[in-house]
C-alpha cells in the first residue's frame, strides 16, 4: 500500500517505465482479444444448444483492454516487481522493510562526536518509494529518490529528505540533508554517508542492517 507522503523515484540503468508501459497495453489487448472471443463462442455454443442466454453488454466490457491493462499494472505495481524474473529484469532491487540504523555524526577531521541510533522504514513499490528515519529526538521523510547500479559496488540509493524534531527537542531545528546508500549484494545490509543543510550543518556515517 501507497500514501500521499510516497513518491516516485527514477532507476538509473533500468528499463524505462514508459516502455514497459507500452508492453502492458499490447499484452492487455491480446489477451483482453482472447477473452471476448471465448465469451462470445460460449454465448453461440450455449444459444447452439437452445439455452436461452442473454449476452449483457456490461460482460464484454469487464474483459475489455481499459480494463485488463488496470489489473495487470496493479500487479505489477505491487506484486509482480518482486519476483525474481520480473526483478531482473526491470532491474529494480527490492529494498522496503524495517532496518536498524546504527550512525556517526563527524567534525571535519572525522573523527566522532556523536553516535545515534534509528529506525528506518522503506516502503517501496513498483514506481514509488518512501524513507523513513526515526530516532529518539527527531524523524524525516525521503522527498525524492535515485536507484543506481555499480558493477562494483553494488546498488545505490540516493535520496534528499526533511528531517523534523520531536516537539520536546527544541534545541533542534528543521532541516534537509542528502544521502548516499551503497547496499551489499544480498541486500540484507548496507553502508550510507548523510550530509545535512542549513538548520544542523553536520555530516556522518551510517550502518543499516535489515530486519525484515
Amino acid at each position: 500500500m501507497t500514501s500521499i507522503t510516497d513518491h516516485e523515484y527514477a532507476v538509473l540503468g533500468g528499463v524505462n517505465r514508459a516502455t514497459i508501459g507500452r508492453y502492458l497495453a499490447i499484452l492487455s489487448s491480446s489477451i483482453s482479444a482472447s477473452l471476448v472471443f471465448l465469451v462470445l463462442q460460449a454465448d453461440s455454443l450455449a444459444k447452439g444448444m437452445g439455452l436461452n442466454v442473454n449476452l449483457p453488454p456490461t460482460i464484454l466490457s469487464l474483459v475489455g483492454a481499459g480494463t485488463v491493462y488496470a489489473v495487470l499494472f496493479w500487479i505489477l505495481k505491487h506484486h509482480a516487481w518482486k519476483w525474481r524474473p520480473v526483478a531482473a529484469l526491470l532491474k529494480v532491487p527490492n529494498l522496503s522493510g524495517k532496518w536498524i540504523c546504527k550512525g556517526e555524526s563527524l567534525d571535519r577531521d572525522g573523527k566522532v562526536v556523536y553516535q545515534w541510533e534509528a529506525e528506518i522504514t522503506i516502503v517501496q513499490c513498483w514506481d514509488k518509494i518512501r524513507v523513513r528515519l526515526k530516532t529518539g529526538q527527531s524523524g524525516s521523510n525521503s522527498l525524492t529518490a535515485a536507484l543506481a547500479h555499480d558493477i562494483v559496488d553494488g546498488w545505490k540509493l540516493l535520496y534528499q529528505y526533511k528531517n523534523d524534531p520531536s516537539i520536546d527537542q527544541p534545541q533542534l531545528h528543521s532541516h534537509t540533508g542528502t544521502c548516499c546508500v551503497t547496499f551489499s549484494e544480498d541486500l540484507q545490509s548496507s553502508t550510507a554517508e548523510y550530509f545535512n543543510g542549513v538548520g544542523r550543518a553536520t555530516f556522518g556515517k551510517m550502518a543499516w542492517t535489515r530486519t525484515k
